[in-house]
């Protein structure tokens, strides 16, 4: 039963999860409780931190109908635990989208018909009521229905229905579930809701907000002090208070009370910023349509699926999404993608009724139908509307299923930041708690052989568990991330996501858009080449020129636009702009008072100016003045807009010229579309060729076209006909040509990080062969690379799909074909050659989706080598970033945030150069508009992860030598001093970790990279030596002492400092006995040695190049390093007696202070040596490095020479010793270049075609054959 009930909600989805029903076991319950009882409350909070284990203990398990808890687990790599609780609720009707009025006082609940749903998504049982129970006084007359019972739950601000039809709980998101086509938008949804509908439905979806709550200071309090690491240090502080260690434990929570505030400060100010971001929308008073062709004026809160809004003429923020059903809205989107230029959006197209076929009429979805979407929380500019037909939406979804909803959920419940590091830094402290539970056992143990009170052995038995676990780690290992992210924010880098500063660390591969991030955001017109009786004029400058301003071509580029005026400016498009701004026309819109005064829309007009005109005959005498002046007029009318879709690679209107009777059709968009709309005669011959020739040389192209219409269009056709019956038999008219100029910046910094090793893709919208040539132009592909491009052809005709591959141009320089080093990562040394890279894959979005679906495993080969993906959808860039982290690729992404979002939100760095920081998509937002950021990050992303390094291996040594030192004083029955704890934990520790975060980054970025996680050679190599070393010192400092001809066991009278001014020793004694036995000289020795040893370790481990300036110029570090430095070795040498009672350190032989020095300096020339002579030159260019390029095929250089041959056997026998068994590369593309090298059909040649087998043999989808 448990299998068969186990469901999936949101299949497929990114939120995909598994449900298990449970219902809660009374029993069980007070088991439960008095457990918690018998442990005082520990078990209520493990409980807590487990959902999975309070619900299993407290509950049995029952069919997910039934269910009154519901556990649920995520599906991805994370598999989190979540648990809800299941609620009823009572509502008049079980499905939102049935009319009251058509049921009758009776039904039965379980069996409701459902004629707007559609087969994927059947509602077929109650499932609906948003935490309202039924009231027959709110809503109309609901007390004449039957209440149907409603089951539901809320989870991440979603709430999940139970529906009997697909035995599952669902999510209701609005008029989307319907499947609703077109055309039935138009006709059943544009009329309105009643009064009765509109309030039925708010039961079901709710209030429309995205309700941001700031929880209370109380309930953040209480859930971050529920945090485990602030519970141990509650026990930590109890424990201490217990032994009388107030000092320490006091120490401990301040710096716990200062932690926790802060963390609510930043906690509690994010949850206030995302609460204004989103308030500006939340209650705005609105008008909407009613059935009945009533206006009634509503708050937006009260807004439903169905509802049909009015847009108001001087714009509005949109509280919800809505389809544009009637009008014309412009609309700034910057909240959403971060791009501040206007959008127009039209209407829905409302197919005629004698139109047939899916085409046709498809279904409607927000994704596909954008440009007719009003996205919550955009901002509508200025409406185009009719008299007497005012500027109608239907809203689409409300709340949390809006756009922006739905982006405020990712915010509120992000995603755990997937980190070696931090993986690495968990299975680290259990390697810590391991060896408290050893010390823990030798405590017990020594204790009650030494018959030592029970009390006692048990506070100093958990004593040692505090010692090893450190209670500051948290806030030390948040230091760093916070210096950086504060540089970060001189250097004009703001970060809402501060943890994956780390993550940027490791980036090797970063992922840049090209127009805006690459290039130039402005184009500037080159040249336009006219086409005349199918063949190309020669290229001209400009067409601002008397002879063509009544041309075609040039009315195409004044008319095939989305510009409008915005307060008397010119607004839209940069592209457009440049476009119309050559050809010198004026762009005229009809105001609110000229637009009421005709039936129609008035449209908007565009003419040239009046001394481009030829010359008009002088009116005579006898025609009427007025009639002159139109008959003279040169004037073109705006009918119709098709937008640009970057689906279709085009944009169309329809126009027609003051006086004509016949209207046209323009079009401009992608070359390679547009001529495939054209007849084939009115194409050159030589069109790819012309067209090759520019984009080789990086330009952007552009083509037109122009159709005549049909006499039978008349306005009103217009309106509703389909854009593929206009955008059909046009004729070519030729090719703008825009030069998109690099920006400065952009091939120094692409330099800097092929230098550092670090791969660059371009990911553009635009034509792959201008991608190409820009690639080329800014040192992407260098100039004797071959490029290859992959054109794949979907199944066709029962044939298999099959990817053709051809060499986009022939390399300056012909070259044997050589594999490229994709050793991109942290292996290349700046002293050893590389080999140089001579292929690139390029290919386009078409051709991208069809290798992802037909040659998933090819996938994974060409994005190893893919440098240029052109023609990528916003989705299509997303999964690109999703092929590379498959790959297991740290990937960055640098877009300027227009259409970028989703792959700057996926990526592991995501950087966007928008200027808006409402651009909330992006982990990192530059104020600097080009990709000089990029290196920034990365450096200051090394620097941090370095930092975290150097911190997590200081806070490991701390605890391990404060716990070697107590380990040998419990030997003697003795331990630190509460004085001596305090001031390592405060003086030292505190002061040390939180001066050595502040190295800032390394000036240039270098080809290695750090580590990426804790569990790797040369961090545990430098943790267990200095580990070995400062227990060996310490142990020798232990045993020495004992063994000195004047060592006796301390008691006041025998220090060493009374017996010089004290000729015997009296045998009566009043003193004060030490009952914890503090005041010795092992405890003395061991405080000296150890003291120096963090301050050895803390130096040791900051190191500096290549990724962090050097320490020396860290001044408050060395400050801090040198004071303590000098006040141990003056207390040491010159004891003061108010500091040595305040320590409880005693009295030693000066011939032993000596002897204590050589021993610090000898530990500490120990620790050096072994932390930068033998790890950082020996064993890290002779074993970590070279091992791990050789182990995905790059063989080390051999060195010449006897010098040459020593170092090589060193080299040899080091990789045997130290990493055996470390043949296979453990990313997942340092495994495919391994496996590439010995491919001889790597790469494809130009002359075969890859097909798709239908049954995959051996574990491969295709096939390579050589083309006949």
């Amino acid at each position: 039963m448990e299998k068969e009930d186990l469901k999936v909600l949101n299949k497929g989805e990114e939120e995909e999860m598994e449900l298990q029903g449970y219902r809660l076991c009374r029993w069980r319950v007070a088991l439960v409780g008095l457990g918690v009882l018998c442990t005082g409350g520990f078990l209520l909070l493990l409980l807590y931190w487990m959902p999975e284990w309070c619900v299993k203990s407290t509950c049995t398990r029952t069919t997910a109908r039934d269910a009154k808890v519901v556990l649920l687990r995520s599906t991805d790599e994370f598999r989190r635990w979540f648990l809800a609780r299941v609620r009823v609720m009572l509502a008049p009707g079980s499905n939102p989208f049935h009319s009251l009025e058509t049921r009758t006082t009776s039904p039965s609940p379980s069996s409701p018909s459902r004629p707007f749903s559609s087969p994927s998504r059947p509602f077929s049982s109650p499932h609906l009521a948003n935490g309202h129970n039924l009231d027959p006084s709110d809503g109309g007359d609901f007390g004449d229905y039957q209440p149907t019972q409603i089951r539901y739950f809320t989870f991440h601000s979603t709430k999940y229905y139970w529906i009997d039809g697909v035995q599952n709980f669902e999510v209701l998101n609005g008029l989307g579930d319907l499947q609703v086509s077109c055309s039935t938008l138009h006709s059943e949804h544009s009329s309105g809701l009643t009064r009765n509908q509109q309030k039925y439905r708010r039961l079901f979806f709710g209030v429309n907000e995205i309700a941001v709550k700031v929880p209370s200071v109380f309930k953040l309090l209480i859930k971050e002090v529920l945090n485990p690491f602030y519970i141990f240090q509650l026990f930590s502080v109890i424990l201490w208070s217990a032994d009388e260690y107030y000092y320490y434990a006091v120490a401990i929570l301040f710096m716990s009370v200062i932690s926790i505030a802060t963390s609510l400060y930043t906690i509690k100010k994010q949850y206030i910023m995302l609460h204004d971001m989103v308030a500006t929308h939340s209650t705005v008073r609105v008008s909407v349509c009613r059935a009945n062709n009533e206006i009634e004026e509503i708050l937006s809160t009260d807004l439903v699926p169905g509802d049909v809004m009015v847009i108001p003429s001087n714009g509005t923020i949109m509280p919800c999404d809505a389809v544009l059903v009637s009008g014309t809205c412009i609309v700034n989107e910057s909240m959403l993608t971060g791009e501040s230029v206007p959008v127009t959006k039209t209407n829905l197209p409302n197919p005629l009724p004698g139109e047939t076929g899916e085409a046709t009429d498809c279904v409607y979805s927000t994704e596909e139908h954008k440009r007719h979407t009003l996205f919550c929380g955009t901002n509508v500019i200025q409406t185009r509307f009719y008299t007497g037909d005012l500027v109608k939406a239907v809203v689409v979804s409300t709340g949390f299923s809006t756009a922006k909803g739905q982006l405020v959920r990712s915010i509120l419940y992000p995603k755990p930041t997937d980190f070696k590091l931090y993986r690495d830094a968990y299975l680290f402290l259990l390697c810590l708690v391991a060896v408290a539970g050893i010390g823990f056992v030798y405590s017990i143990v020594l204790s009650v052989l030494n018959k030592v009170p029970a009390k006692t052995i048990i506070i100093e038995s958990l004593d040692i568990i505090t010692i090893t676990v450190p209670p500051a780690l948290p806030a030390a290992m948040t230091a760093g991330i916070v210096y950086a992210q504060r540089r970060l924010k001189q250097l004009g880098i703001f970060c809402i996501s501060p943890q994956r500063i780390n993550i940027c660390g490791q980036l090797n591969l970063v992922c840049f858009d090209k127009t805006g991030t690459l290039t130039e955001d402005g184009l500037d017109l080159w040249g336009v080449q006219r086409v005349e009786n199918g063949s190309f004029h020669p290229s001209e400058e400009n067409a601002y020129k008397e002879n063509l301003v009544k041309s075609q071509f040039v009315a195409c580029m004044a008319t095939c636009h989305s510009l409008t005026k915005i307060e008397g400016q010119l607004s839209g498009d940069p592209l457009d702009l440049k476009m119309f701004e050559a050809i010198g026309w004026i762009l005229e819109e009809a105001t609110e008072e000229e637009t009421s005064l005709h039936n129609r829309i008035m449209p908007t007009v565009v003419r040239p100016p009046k001394q481009l005109l030829p010359p008009e005959p002088a009116a005579t005498p006898e025609q009427d003045m007025e009639l002159y002046e139109l008959s003279s007029a040169y004037e073109i009318g705006i009918v119709r807009q098709f937008p640009f879709s970057s689906a279709l690679q085009r944009m169309c209107v329809v126009a027609r010229l003051l006086g004509e009777k016949r209207m046209d059709a323009y079009t401009k968009g992608a070359p390679e579309v547009v001529a495939s709309l054209c007849k084939k005669d009115t194409v050159p011959e030589n069109f790819a060729e012309v067209l090759e020739g520019y984009t080789k040389q990086g330009f952007r192209v552009i083509a037109l076209a122009h159709r005549r219409l049909e006499s039978k269009l008349t306005w009103h056709k217009v309106q509703n006909i389909n854009r593929d019956h206009i955008e059909a038999n046009m004729d070519f008219l030729g090719l703008i040509i825009m030069q998109n100029k690099l920006k400065a910046e952009t091939p120094a910094v692409l330099q800097d990080l092929h230098r550092a090793s670090i791969r660059t893709v371009m990911v553009t919208g635009d034509n792959m062969l201008t991608a190409i040539s820009v690639a080329r132009d800014c040192g992407m592909i260098a100039p004797r690379d071959t490029v290859i491009i992959a054109d794949a052809l979907p199944p066709h005709d029962g044939q298999a799909a099959k990817i053709t591959w051809r060499h986009a141009d022939k390399p300056s320089k012909a070259s044997r074909m050589e594999d490229v080093n994709i050793s991109v990562d942290d292996v290349c040394h700046v002293d050893e050659p590389k080999t140089q890279e001579l292929y690139h894959f390029a290919m386009n979005g078409k051709s991208f989706a069809i290798i992802s679906e037909h040659f998933p495993d090819m996938l994974q080969k060409l994005v190893l080598h893919g440098t240029v993906f052109a023609r990528m959808a916003p989705d299509q860039k997303t999964q690109l970033i999703e092929a590379l982290q498959g790959v297991d690729y740290f990937v960055g992404m640098c877009g300027d945030g227009a259409n970028d979002c989703g792959a700057l939100k996926r990526a592991h760095g995501g950087i966007s150069l928008s200027e808006l920081e409402a651009s909330v998509a992006s982990p990192f937002t530059s104020r600097t508009p080009n990709i000089s950021c990029v290196p920034n990050l990365i450096k200051e992303g090394r620097a941090a992860l370095i930092t975290s390094f150097c911190v997590f291996k200081f806070m490991a040594l701390y605890s391990i030598i404060q716990y070697i030192s107590v380990t040998l004083l419990y030997s003697i029955l003795s331990n630190l001093g509460d004085f001596q704890f305090l001031f390592i934990d405060i003086a030292i520790i505190l002061l040390i970790v939180f001066t050595m975060s502040l190295n800032p980054a390394w000036k240039e970025l270098v080809s290695r990279r750090p580590p990426s996680g804790l569990i790797s050679g040369p961090l545990l190599f430098s943790v267990l030596t200095q580990i070995l070393i400062c227990l060996g010192f310490q142990t020798i400092t232990f045993l020495w002492v004992r063994q000195q001809s004047w060592y006796t066991v301390w008691t006041p009278l025998t220090d060493i400092c009374n017996l010089s001014s004290h000729g015997n020793v009296s045998e009566h004694n009043d003193t004060e006995v030490d009952d914890h036995n503090i005041q010795n000289y092992e405890n003395t020795s061991l405080f000296y040695v150890s003291s120096f040893q963090y301050l050895v370790v803390a130096i040791v481990f900051s190191k500096g190049k290549p990724f962090r300036q050097p320490s020396y110029k860290n001044w408050p570090f060395m400050l801090s390093a040198l004071s303590l430095y000098v006040f141990l070795l003056f207390i040491m040498f010159h004891p003061v007696k108010g500091i040595d009672e305040f320590l409880e350190i005693v009295c030693v032989p000066f011939e032993w202070k000596i002897k204590l020095f050589i021993i610090i300096v000898v530990n500490a020339s120990v620790s050096v040596f072994a932390e930068t002579f033998i790890l950082d030159i020996i064993l890290w260019k002779l074993v970590f490095s070279r091992d791990k390029q050789s182990s995905f095929g790059i063989t080390p250089v051999a060195p010449t020479g006897p010098q040459g041959c020593i170092d090589l056997r060193a080299y040899k026998c080091l990789s045997r010793l130290c990493c055996p068994g470390k043949n296979n590369p453990k990313a997942r593309y340092m495994h495919l270049a391994q496996e590439l090298r010995v491919d001889p059909d790597w790469p494809p040649k130009p002359t075969t075609t890859t097909e798709a087998k239908s049954c995959p043999e051996n574990g491969s989808t295709y096939q390579i054959m050589i083309k006949s």
